[in-house]
């Protein structure tokens, strides 16, 4: 592909130059075709967002409420879990380290000094670490809402595999963001028995079923909203937890601080062996939520959260374990409820409060999770689009997908109203927690080796060491599946070969698209004559022109848009003037009008442009007056070129300070103020005689040259006076006619031209394939954008149809 053609709207850095030769090349080189696309997609990349100070302090406050909800409210459920009948003293010891193990490994080392760093852009999640090896590793370089190249897949086992585990985490994360608000709002609820043993089964469901809606209904409040208010709340909750942690450690056993021996965790399996590994399931639960740690990343930062959970959160924890294994150890029968056995005097409807309403806001963090994992997932295809709402211009990463909420929320209600306790849905966490942090572990894996570049010695032992951990506690989770793991499983499962099958269908839906996208010399042609014709192997039939000004919705911004190709070819016609519109989204709340704007010109389609809007996600676009933003920004470019020929012009006059004398000794005969020109040839001809102004000959030529520039101007008189020069985009008469032609096209009609892409499988499709790909076409045809839903005049809509074969 060769250089970038140049834009009407360059900067002038880009056509100004110091000699003649740039001068006099610039038409050729402002009118070069636009082949492949533009440099447009240069610049407002998302990028990482780096905060400091109170900003810092302000993230990290509010992740608190949104991110350890869940993992902050396990020790209500621990040691219940783990232990079925009242334990030793030494197994509480034994059972104590392994659990502080398990944080201190699986979470603060794992994930918040290792993972978080393995970030794409500031996105986190096991998706984004795919979406990061696609580029890095060059298994695929599409990447865009929609792609212009199909996917370069050099690496096809690879490429499945990681595409295939990057979708399986996604789903397993929605998989629980649907079972754990219903676990812990039904829980929560159960809660209340303590205080009101009689409270019935119905009235437990109906008041978390209201819960739920009313949890998931303050989401399009946005995270900062939400955490303000979660996070005291689970500050409060952690606030409990450590003051019960000291003063049960004071007034019972403090001795249970040996547990952070690493001994005792061994001893705990050689002890326990099968039972102790199936006693993991139990133990695991104390890091439940890990997972969307790291998924949330996007709406957060790494050191927000590495600040949150090493100064408050981890310490917290630890301690409100280390208390309630101290008061097991002289009260064993306790372990069947800790939290609140060992709650000080007068602490207990206090505590109750706060567990409750802790309970409630835990699943946030999964909530949150599957926002950002949703809208990660979108970006590459593998997924139908939904509306994605930016809840704050400070933190870019924050949002909200309403189709998806009130889905999680369906789902949620319809999960509690069958299992109607915690008993079943208990048996269900851990599994996929279990297969996304052995996922994490294996794609963080590779992140290291390939974006990192560190030794592969180095990366293996990290690897070998992680990977046993989560394979031990995977398969004792695995022990869950009978009992109720399977479904979440299953519906991950699900939720896995939908985003597949869709990705599925968009590729084959691009392989169809490509035919009709290319460059518009293949399309169009102008004759001996100058008329334009379509190419011969589009029939070469003369082209009718329609007086209006036609706007070609184009979906990807590069080469020639289907609906253009389409209305040529079937109407042998084309508008007066064709603009192909192209919407491009950025991660950034608004685009500086200055950058916004990208327009270039097809040098071979007379009155044929492309304009490409970048837009952030607060800025607004569509409007009823669509049509008169794109008629002034073409405009405005034409006049800006006009402009820049003319400054382009005078830089080419400037000379060295020594000459500067006589050029104003030339304006100053003519009476021409700063800024007005004549012909360039006239300069030429003052330039060179001056350079030999010594002798008499050259003194002739100077004369010569300053005769001749009033011809150039026109109507001005060989005498001294001053001169009405027009503006400089009417100087030029080729300008000057495309200015005309714009104003009457827009001043005629004005013409919304919008391809209904219809799209059947080939009868050579094998039945698998036909299968899938009926069932691609069937949830693509109900969740497409409605035309009618545009905030345009539909009288001036005009629909083009045609279909693809795929």
């Amino acid at each position: 592909m060769g250089p970038a053609p140049a834009k009407i709207d360059d900067p002038p850095s880009r056509i100004h130059g110091d000699s003649r030769l740039q001068a006099t090349g610039l038409r050729n080189k402002l009118e070069l075709d636009v082949e492949e696309g533009d440099n447009w997609q240069d610049g407002h990349m998302r990028e990482k967002q780096v905060f400091k100070g109170t900003k810092l302090l302000w993230l990290a406050y509010q992740s608190i409420g949104v991110i350890y909800g869940d993992i902050g409210t396990s020790p209500l459920y621990v040691f219940s879990s783990t232990f079925l009948a009242p334990p030793s003293e030494g197994e509480v010891v034994q059972a104590l380290s392994v659990i502080i193990w398990s944080l201190t490994i699986m979470v603060t080392l794992k994930y918040v000094f290792i993972i978080l760093l393995a970030d794409n852009q500031g996105e986190g999640g096991t998706f984004s670490c795919y979406s990061l090896l696609t580029r890095y590793a060059s298994i695929t370089d599409a990447e865009l809402l929609q792609e212009t190249t199909m996917p370069l897949e050099r690496h096809p086992i690879l490429h499945a595999l990681l595409k295939t585990i990057g979708v399986l985490a996604v789903s397993m994360v929605m998989a629980d963001g649907v079972l754990t608000p219903a676990q812990t709002v039904l829980g929560a609820v159960q809660g209340l028995k303590v205080v009101k043993p009689g409270i019935t089964t119905p009235t437990v469901v109906g008041a978390s079923c209201a819960i739920l809606v009313l949890l998931f209904s303050i989401q399009p409040l946005g995270t900062t909203k939400i955490a303000g208010v979660f996070a005291p709340i689970v500050i409060i909750w952690l606030g409990f937890n450590c003051g019960f942690g000291i003063y049960n450690l004071v007034n019972y056993d403090w001795t249970i601080l040996k547990a952070f021996s690493p001994y005792f965790a061994v001893q705990f399996f050689v002890k326990h062996k099968i039972h102790g590994w199936r006693m993991l399931g139990g133990i695991l639960l104390s890091f439940t939520g890990v997972e969307a740690l790291f998924a949330d990343l996007g709406a957060f930062s790494a050191h927000a959260i590495q600040l949150s959970w090493m100064c408050y959160t981890y310490p917290c924890l630890l301690l409100g374990y280390i208390g309630q294994a101290a008061y097991i150890n002289m009260h064993p029968t306790a372990v069947g409820n800790p939290f609140f056995e060992s709650a000080p005097p007068g602490m207990l409807y206090p505590a109750l409060v706060a567990a409750v309403l802790a309970a409630i806001v835990a699943s946030q963090a999964m909530i949150t999770a599957t926002f950002q994992l949703i809208s990660q997932i979108m970006k590459l295809s593998y997924c139908p689009q939904m509306k994605v709402v930016h809840t704050s211009r400070v933190f870019h990463g924050q949002l909200y997908v309403p189709f998806f909420n009130w889905l999680l929320m369906c789902g949620a209600i319809l999960v509690t109203a069958v299992y109607r306790d915690t008993t079943g849905l208990g048996n269900a966490y851990g599994v996929c927690v279990m297969f996304v942090t052995f996922f994490d572990t294996c794609m963080v894996t590779l992140v290291a080796l390939i974006v990192w570049k560190l030794p592969p010695w180095l990366v293996f032992l990290p690897w070998l060491f992680f990977a046993l951990i989560d394979g031990l506690y995977l398969s004792s989770a695995l022990n869950k599946v009978p009992d109720g793991a399977w479904f979440t499983l299953t519906m991950s499962g699900l939720l896995a070969c939908l985003f597949l099958l869709w990705r599925f269908g968009k590729e084959s839906q691009w392989r169809a698209e490509a035919e009709d996208r290319f460059n518009p010399t293949r399309l169009v042609r102008k004759d001996g004559e100058g008329r334009l014709r379509l190419t011969e192997p589009w029939g070469g039939d003369s082209l009718s022109v329609i007086r209006g000004f036609g706007i070609f919705f184009d979906k990807t911004g590069v080469l020639t848009p289907a609906v253009f190709t389409h209305f040529v070819s079937k109407f042998v016609a084309i508008p007066d003037v064709a603009v192909f519109f192209h919407l491009h989204p950025v991660e950034i709340p608004s685009v500086p009008p200055d950058e916004r704007y990208h327009i270039a010109r097809f040098s071979t389609v007379p009155g044929c442009y492309r304009l490409v809007i970048k837009h952030g996600f607060m800025d607004e676009v569509i409007s009823p007056d669509l049509a008169a933003l794109i008629y002034e920004q073409v405009r405005k470019a034409i006049i800006r070129q006009a402009t820049d020929q003319a400054e382009a012009v005078e830089d080419s006059t400037q000379t060295e300070d020594k000459d500067q004398g006589e050029t104003t000794v030339i304006e100053e005969i003519f009476g021409l103020e700063e800024g007005n020109f004549w012909h360039q040839e006239a300069i030429d001809n003052a330039a060179t005689a001056r350079e030999n102004s010594n002798n008499e000959e050259a003194n002739g030529e100077l004369e010569e040259g300053i005769t001749q520039a009033p011809a150039a101007v026109g109507d001005v008189e060989a005498t001294a006076g001053p001169v009405q020069t027009l503006p400089p985009e009417l100087q030029d008469e080729e300008l000057a006619a495309e200015l005309a032609r714009l104003d009457r096209a827009y001043a005629a009609k004005i013409m919304y031209i919008i391809g209904k892409e219809q799209m059947r499988v080939s009868e050579r499709s094998s039945l698998g394939r036909k299968f899938v790909l009926e069932l691609f076409l069937w949830i693509r045809d109900n969740t497409r954008a409605k035309i009618a839903n545009l905030r345009l005049s539909m009288d001036r809509v005009v629909e083009v149809g045609f279909v693809k074969e795929i």
